[in-house]
């Protein structure tokens, strides 16, 4: 076992390694530079970055159901926040009141793998008669998360099948059934199975933390450097980092990627920071990746795809959005995000065909019911000779999240992200994470 989590651990530092080192080596910044940058950064305290807007970190109690979480998340404009433990409200440690953080990535997991669960259970006439609520989830957890066709919906409906003689209800009504083709029409039953049957009714914050856990919980501390946390932002891929006072039990800040480039944009007009980003996004080797890379690796979703393959990409690969494109050229024609599962969830009335959505439909439907222009919205992108300043304001003035790179013939070809743009400005000194956290940060990194 230990030599298994070495190897994890090892495996995943290299994973960020890799990928900083290739920013490093393509970045091609002045060495004179990039050293007063790093040493200016070490020297900037995270208690001098700016609160959150509302003064007061938004806080999620873990025992608070998945569709109210949602909300939350929703109506406060934010894609994560931190889950307290309402059995340590009285502790004054940070370790026992704060159980990790919720955010889109883990509840579309949770909604994938539902979707699944809710197939059988409507196959087997409830979700209690399939057993679910009896404790029966190992049967039916037997379903790998990637697989969605008919033949795991018949596997899943096979196990359903046996808990629900158990459960009493009549085999001959549920073999009778054609599970492929309950499956696929699961239409508004998806949603009250999903919605108001047990378990999946009052499933709760807590109970996604412990199965879909997409990043772990680092705190930093107010005395902290800020060149850490953009580290922990950009080298080691976490999108956000709490910030804890020693001897007090609350978080008091809670850093995104988001909040650290519009900081960054706030230095325009600095020399060390025109010199920067008035070059072209093609000369600091934005987007990380070659043409030639880009056309094979940019990740993408045809827009004729069914909508839960566009999730299960975003899944898979671990990113937060996909450009939706057409053709064997990758036109671009939309953009999707792991914020866009709370229409799921949020507006299920818009979404009666649920596993037959195609990407399109989707981004069809949300239009529709924009208050707005009621028209798909367009892609937001650049071109390879765009300034890194222009990728920067564009990130910050549309509260987005990526930036797609395109040639002329309107081709992705890249992808900018939050994480590039810092890792454009901040490198890691020898021993840093060492001096800062020992061995403890590379444990809890790879947990």
């Amino acid at each position: 076992m230990a030599q298994a989590q070495e190897l994890k651990t090892s495996t995943t530092l290299s994973k960020c390694d890799s990928y900083f080192d290739t920013i490093q080596s393509r970045k091609k910044l002045p060495l004179s530079l990039q050293e007063t940058l790093t040493d200016a950064f070490a020297k900037i305290p995270v208690s001098s970055f700016p609160a959150v807007p509302s003064g007061k970190v938004i806080e999620i109690l873990a025992d608070t159901p998945v569709g109210e979480a949602v909300k939350i998340l929703s109506e406060s404009n934010i894609l994560a926040a931190p889950v307290k433990d309402p059995d340590a409200a009285t502790s004054s440690d940070w370790r026992s009141r704060y159980l990790g953080i919720i955010d889109y990535s883990a509840i579309i997991l949770w909604v994938l793998e539902s979707a699944e669960l809710a197939a059988a259970a409507l196959s087997a006439g409830t979700a209690t008669a399939a057993g679910v609520g009896a404790g029966t989830v190992g049967a039916l957890g037997a379903v790998a998360l990637g697989a969605t066709g008919p033949a795991a919906i018949a596997g899943l409906t096979a196990a359903a099948a046996g808990a629900a003689v158990v459960g009493g209800l009549a085999a001959d009504k549920m073999m009778a059934q054609d599970a492929p083709q309950v499956a696929d029409n699961l239409g508004k039953d998806f949603y009250k199975v999903i919605l108001e049957e047990e378990p999946f009714k009052s499933t709760t914050v807590r109970s996604i933390l412990k199965s879909y856990r997409w990043a772990p919980f680092v705190p930093v501390a107010r005395k902290s450097a800020m060149l850490t946390v953009m580290l922990l932002l950009s080298k080691y891929r976490l999108r956000n980092v709490p910030v804890i006072e020693p001897g007090k039990p609350d978080i008091v800040n809670f850093i995104t990627q988001s909040a650290v480039v519009q900081g960054l944009e706030g230095c325009k007009g600095r020399d060390w920071f025109d010199s920067i980003t008035e070059r072209r996004i093609s000369d600091l080797g934005l987007p990380f990746m070659s043409t030639d890379e880009a056309r094979i690796g940019v990740i993408s979703i045809q827009s004729s795809e069914l909508i839960l393959e566009a999730f299960k990409q975003m899944r898979d690969n671990q990113i937060g959005g996909l450009p939706v494109v057409e053709g064997q050229k990758k036109k671009i024609v939309g953009n999707l995000s792991i914020r866009d599962v709370r229409y799921l969830l949020l507006r299920p009335e818009l979404f009666t065909n649920f596993r037959k959505l195609t990407v399109m439909d989707f981004m069809n439907k949300i239009a529709s019911a924009s208050r707005e222009t009621g028209k798909v919205t367009q892609p937001i992108t650049c071109k390879p000779d765009s300034t890194l300043h222009d990728v920067i304001h564009t990130l910050t003035s549309q509260s987005i999240h990526r930036i797609y790179v395109e040639d002329g013939q309107e081709e992705v070809v890249g992808v900018i992200t939050l994480r590039d743009v810092i890792s454009c400005f901040v490198t890691e000194p020898p021993y840093h994470f060492d001096d800062y956290y020992g061995l403890a940060v590379k444990t809890i990194l790879n947990e």
